[in-house]
């Protein structure tokens, strides 16, 4: 799930909704107040529908992993490396696709990275190597990048203000929901047919998705508002970005959690079924526990929490709890405790996975609250170097084969040690303390 942030100062000047969507849709829409309303509906289900691209294409594949290993004759290490590549597509495409779409408008840029999609996902449907599935991962992930950048930018060309909050907090529900119910259903496709027939679902939700896009949304950036050479620009200010101390630690902060984060999405289909023998669709209803325990933890986060205790206190004690569970997890699978059952493992995992709903959230928070100036290309660099580490802690967690947890769970715990370091070594939390929002005051606005 990515934040949007706050508005920059640049963007302060896009038109609200009314002006703008009427503007996209004159030449092809009755100009009325009941289609204004049909077509803020279907913008809503095609845009949360390509936020959802992403963790469907991560997740809905994890319970086949094992099958995969064993289809194509492979090490674990190997295949969890489709993990790695799709990941890093999609990081290396949002670089891409933004700067792409300022420049060419929002349509053609989407349409032809759906299509690629589409092509891709059906490659790795009849991919017969591990290399194969893994170079046609790449590409599908370089491909699915374009929904999370387009998505994002389409709601910053239509929506202005507290409208643009709603719309956006629509689609991170969204974005939440996918994580939970894709490992679900990619365990019930597993009943009906292999490995192979996951991608072949994906294809046809692309299918699908695609054509809504085509018919439903229409171009939100006209010729007079696109920006060639805009990639010059976008790198000089994400220079400025890194040289701010605190910026980049809480940069770091966020790309450690979210890779020990990924350490559980690519090992835990192993642990839990190769480890304690557990079905596919028990692990999908595992990893959907798990997922509602981070929506949750965010909720309350959001609802409770926010506005009550400052951000970087929530977010030391969101890395605290990560550390702590990371700890008994390597305590656990290190055999200090004995052999233990599956029930304390998932009990581990599932702290780990809800104390990001502390984290993730604060760090982009305070990140972009440095940042009122460029958050755009702030929020790039955080989304980029999530993903990208993300990509590299995911073959770490095989390099022991695939009957032990406890490269997981070394992962887990280094990534965390490291992110609770970058927290007080460049952050600085008790420097920020009674720092308040530029442009706002009062208690709830605290650091």
């Amino acid at each position: 799930m990515t934040d949007p942030g706050p508005r920059t100062a640049e963007s302060d000047d896009l038109p609200g909704i009314s002006e703008r969507a009427a503007a996209a849709a004159a030449p092809t829409a009755p100009d009325s107040a009941s289609t204004a309303r049909r077509t803020s509906l279907l913008v809503t289900l095609v845009l949360g529908g390509l936020t959802a691209v992403p963790p469907l294409s991560m997740d809905m594949y994890l319970p086949a992993l094992p099958q995969v290993t064993s289809v194509l004759h492979s090490p674990a290490a190997t295949v969890q490396l489709t993990l790695t590549t799709c990941l890093a597509g999609m990081a290396l495409g949002q670089m891409i696709v933004g700067p792409m779409s300022d420049k060419w408008g929002r349509r053609r840029p989407l349409l032809t990275g759906m299509v690629i999609y589409i092509l891709a996902t059906a490659l790795c449907a009849v991919a017969d190597s591990a290399e194969l599935l893994i170079a046609f991962r790449l590409l599908q992930g370089l491909a699915g990048a374009a929904g999370i950048v387009i998505a994002r930018a389409v709601v910053r060309d239509l929506y202005d203000g507290v409208e643009m909050a709603r719309f956006f907090s629509t689609l991170m529900l969204i974005s939440g929901v996918a994580p939970v119910v894709a490992p679900l259903i990619g365990g019930q496709i597993l009943r009906l047919t292999d490995w192979r027939g996951v991608f072949v679902v994906l294809t046809a939700v692309g299918v699908l998705l695609t054509l809504l896009t085509w018919r439903t949304l229409h171009e939100t950036l006209p010729p007079a508002r696109r920006q060639p050479g805009g990639l010059g620009q976008t790198l000089r200010t994400m220079r400025g970005l890194l040289a701010d101390r605190a910026f980049s630690g809480y940069l770091l902060v966020g790309a450690f959690a979210f890779a020990a984060l990924f350490a559980y999405i690519s090992a835990s289909p192993f642990v839990v079924q190769e480890i304690y023998g557990a079905s596919p669709q028990t692990f999908s209803m595992l990893f959907g526990l798990n997922s509602i325990g981070l929506v949750l933890t965010g909720q309350i986060n959001g609802k409770l929490l926010v506005g009550r205790v400052g951000l970087n206190t929530v977010l030391g004690i969101g890395l605290a709890l990560v550390a702590v569970a990371a700890t008994g997890l390597l305590l656990m699978s290190s055999g200090v405790f004995g052999r233990v059952g599956l029930v304390p493992m998932a009990a581990g995992l599932f702290v780990l996975m809800s104390a990001m709903g502390l984290v993730m959230p604060s760090t982009n928070t305070l990140a972009l609250l440095r940042t009122p100036h460029a958050a755009g290309s702030a929020s790039a660099l955080l989304g980029t170097s999530t993903f990208l580490l993300g990509s590299v802690a995911s073959p770490l967690v095989g390099v022991a084969g695939e009957r032990t947890a406890v490269p997981m769970a070394l992962v887990q715990l280094s990534c965390a040690v490291l992110a609770l370091l970058s927290f007080l070594g460049m952050c600085r939390p008790w420097q920020r303390r009674g720092e308040t929002t530029e442009g706002t005051s009062g208690e709830g606005n605290r650091l």
